[in-house]
């Protein structure tokens, strides 16, 4: 269920002209640079390259992005909503069986971005500058604090798909597969196990009839994750990894929370949520026009998928709920470009890491 964007812009996506050029140290492959990177320092600079990153907004300029917000904020009759709540299947359906594989791109920014998808712990990476909004955390610590605990922690005996794996990746919301095989072709490690689900049938059949679907390395299933009713194919604290990329947004706020309390119990003790995700006031938001708005912040695409916004504190009440600390929790505020055509656009997403407490932690706090 990643969710499409208005404008024909692939959601999340960045170019290769965001940074210098690195080189991972074990592979010698060339690697996306990481967010923050490129500053915008001469506007008259503006068209020299793809995108810049942390571009700070004027007051103008905010003023005019919640003013338009609020102009075409008028929400639909509650019997549209509810129309649209109920047929969530359908369009999503009708969207996959239009665009197939052909949408979205590989998000092979994963990796720079969020290193927890290696399961081998060894890449090298830093942590996000001050503006990353880590705190007084520091990720590579609590890599390496997670990698050593996870591994001493006891594996459950019950019969389930990657019951043998020592590490466990679920993403939600895979749609068509566009982060669980690049995660694939990236780790060649046999003791990694990929799951990944999605609202959509439609979409699920096609990351299973992919060439690329591997049933001993991988368990695709059809799954609504706001219905809690519906059970997981793994027990809780079994997950090292869970994947929310532009997912989130899609569901109605009022399931949101329970939604992530109920994913949060999959985690083992020390694992991660990682979550990217819209902003408030990005470019799909204002481009929004009258009659599309759902509730505060909630709007519905013409093909009748749906969207929300987020705020930074709006998404770490919703970690914080279902008793995750944070690790990470950013505005990625980017400028992108089109050379060709003069045109620069103002995108706004936000990107979080959340963790659950170590059995230490816990212990410590009863």
């Amino acid at each position: 269920m990643a969710a499409p964007n208005n404008g024909g812009i692939m959601e999340g996506s960045s170019s290769s002209d965001t940074g210098v050029i690195v080189l991972d140290s074990v592979t010698g492959d060339v690697k996306r640079p990481q967010f923050g990177t490129r500053f915008l320092k001469d506007p008259r600079q503006v068209f020299q390259h793809n995108a810049w990153d942390n571009v700070e907004w004027t007051e103008e300029q905010e003023a005019a992005a919640k003013k338009k917000v609020l102009e075409n904020g008028q929400p639909l009759p509650p019997e549209k909503q509810e129309e649209y709540d109920s047929r969530a299947n359908e369009y999503w359906n009708e969207f996959y069986t239009i665009h197939e594989n052909r949408f979205f791109k590989d998000r092979h920014w994963l990796f720079t971005e969020f290193p927890e998808l290696a399961p081998q712990c060894s890449l090298n990476h830093e942590s996000h500058p001050e503006v990353s909004g880590t705190g007084d955390v520091q990720q590579e610590t609590l890599d390496q604090e997670h990698c050593r605990d996870v591994a001493a922690l006891p594996h459950t005996d019950r019969d389930f798909p990657g019951s043998s794996a020592k590490y466990r990746i679920l993403e939600v919301g895979c749609g068509v597969g566009n982060t669980v095989f690049p995660i694939l072709k990236t780790n060649n490690d046999p003791g990694l196990f990929v799951y990944c689900c999605d609202f959509s049938n439609t979409a699920v059949e096609l990351v299973k009839t992919n060439p690329e679907y591997d049933p001993e390395r991988c368990f695709a299933f059809v799954h609504d994750f706001s219905d809690l009713e519906a059970n997981y194919p793994v027990p809780d604290g079994t997950l090292d990894v869970v994947v929310l990329i532009f997912v989130l947004s899609a569901l109605h706020p009022n399931k949101m929370h329970t939604s992530i309390s109920r994913l949060a119990r999959l985690l083992k003790p020390g694992g991660v949520m990682l979550l990217r995700d819209y902003g408030r006031y990005d470019m799909a938001q204002l481009r929004f026009k009258k009659g599309r708005c759902l509730s505060e912040n909630f709007y519905v695409r013409g093909d009748g998928t749906r969207v929300y916004f987020f705020t930074q504190d709006e998404l770490h009440e919703l970690f914080k709920n279902a008793g995750l600390e944070k690790v990470q929790n950013l505005v990625d505020r980017r400028l992108q470009v089109n050379r060709g055509k003069q045109l620069t656009m103002y995108r706004v997403w936000i990107q979080c890491k959340y963790r659950r407490a170590l059995f230490s932690h816990q212990k410590e706090a009863t």
